[in-house]
């Protein structure tokens, strides 16, 4: 049994891996000796980036919709405080 202790990889240096498996210009072989990590791992980077590659572009699009969502409902709150504020002016320039 090995000593080695486990690396945790950004998720930067994976997708580079990913990237680059995926493109094939080299092997496995040659991708996982330049990153020193394992052609399996290699291979299932890859994997991932081309199964999951769509949720990227999804996550995206789902946090601009929420960001929308987010300032409509800032703006409808400052709408009805103005709204307020005027109704309570008129009241006092009546009186």
């Amino acid at each position: 049994m090995s000593n080695k202790k486990r690396v945790r990889r950004s998720a930067e240096f994976k997708f580079q891996v990913a990237l680059e498996a995926a493109k094939g210009l080299k092997t496995l072989n040659e991708i996982a000796a330049e990153y020193q990590i394992s052609p399996n791992q290699a291979s299932q980077w890859k994997r991932e980036l081309l199964t999951n590659g769509v949720a990227v572009f999804r996550n995206n699009q789902a946090r601009q919709e929420a960001e929308q969502a987010r300032r409509e409902t800032e703006l409808y709150e400052q709408i009805g405080r103005l709204k307020m504020e005027v109704e309570w002016l008129k009241k006092k320039v009546i009186d």
